[in-house]
């Protein structure tokens, strides 16, 4: 029987005081099977990206349990979330979240070395040649291509060859043509690494070509989630 790798419970957070205050997320319960490939939908303000921030343990909840890979998070302090987070979740950003003045191997290897990884320039170079970058690892972020720059982003945070990889509008600053690619490249890696996708997107397209779809509205799981088909370019 395959494991929930992700487990939410009656998840509820509120971000910022007083009377600027937003409940964000509303007694959230999920869980995400091994290897399943997830879709976050919903309209902006729903709580999307918010609830990945949970799961990657970026944002502590109010009530509620978070269970991440068999381990609880909850009451667990910051060194040993990033620890856990470094180990077992790849997080990859709508704007890249590239170093400027890091080349694009040092972008790669400089979290594996703070990790105390034992040779994390060789994992670099052969995670940059898995996106396509091996002509590009001594270039700089501001001279590469939006689409070159997420690729380097994907590299690094496959790296760690992490069970859970998960992606906040992963194609939202590329064109089309790029962002398919890029999704290409996603469900690719995904796929053919055994790891949990979950991403949030607003785009339908995308959303389609993941094995199960969740919708939130209002800080609040819609329905019942549904099955789709991988698209036959997903690799």
């Amino acid at each position: 029987m395959t494991e929930a790798v992700i487990e939410l419970r009656d998840v509820s957070l509120t971000l910022g005081e007083g009377a600027s205050s937003v409940h964000v997320l509303k007694g959230v319960s999920l869980d995400v099977m091994a290897g399943e490939a997830t879709g976050i939908v919903g309209p902006s303000g729903s709580g999307k990206s918010t609830l990945l921030m949970v799961v990657a343990g970026l944002e502590r909840v109010d009530t509620g349990t978070v269970r991440i890979a068999g381990e609880l998070l909850n009451g667990r302090t910051e060194d040993q979330i990033a620890s856990f987070r470094g180990r077992h979740i790849g997080i990859v950003f709508q704007s890249f979240h590239l170093i400027p003045n890091m080349t694009a191997l040092e972008n790669v290897a400089v979290p594996l070395e703070l990790a105390g990884h034992p040779d994390p320039f060789r994992v670099a170079t052969r995670e940059l040649a898995a996106v396509g970058l091996s002509e590009r690892v001594a270039h700089y972020p501001g001279e590469l291509s939006g689409g070159e720059q997420q690729r380097v982003a994907i590299a690094r945070a496959l790296a760690p060859e992490p069970r859970i990889l998960i992606a906040d509008e992963p194609t939202g600053n590329l064109d089309q043509a790029t962002g398919r690619q890029i999704a290409d490249l996603l469900f690719a890696k995904a796929q053919e690494r055994g790891m949990t996708l979950v991403l949030v997107t607003h785009d339908p397209t995308l959303a389609a070509r993941c094995t199960r779809q969740v919708a939130m509205r209002s800080g609040r799981i819609e329905g019942a989630s549904f099955e789709a088909r991988f698209a036959s370019t997903s690799g």
